[in-house]
């Protein structure tokens, strides 16, 4: 008898704390965005692009992922042409809804043909 109102209480007590949903624990503090990332604003985006260099920065990893000759590559400082740069001063997007580890694939779909020149597009003539 009592062995079947322990393991009842048991069961109850467990499905009560899965009804809590998933506990995160990590090891450091949440790590406050960077400075150029407009903080006041509460959006759930993991990646910030900046279009004028093509380079994504991934927020939940604190690194800049980018185009490496043809191999892209996640890196914690920017290439060495853009790292006495403030990004500051560079117009960024936030990448809403998307949160796969694979930017290239983002990258592809939305970015790939971004600044280039539509001079070499032939037109028909009706």
């Amino acid at each position: 008898m009592k062995r079947t109102v322990f393991y009842s209480i048991l069961m109850f007590a467990l499905l009560g704390l899965q009804a809590c949903g998933p506990v995160i624990v990590s090891h450091r503090l949440a790590d406050p965005p960077p400075p150029w990332f407009y903080p006041h604003r509460v959006e759930a985006v993991r990646y910030v692009f900046f279009p004028e260099i093509s380079i994504y920065y991934d927020l939940s990893t604190r690194t800049y992922v980018y185009l490496d000759g043809e191999v892209w590559v996640r890196r914690r400082e920017l290439p060495n042409q853009y790292r006495a740069t403030d990004l500051n001063r560079y117009r960024y997007e936030r990448v809403r809804n998307y949160y796969d580890d694979n930017i290239q694939r983002y990258h592809q779909e939305n970015n790939a043909n971004r600044g280039r020149s539509n001079k070499t597009v032939t037109r028909r003539s009706n």
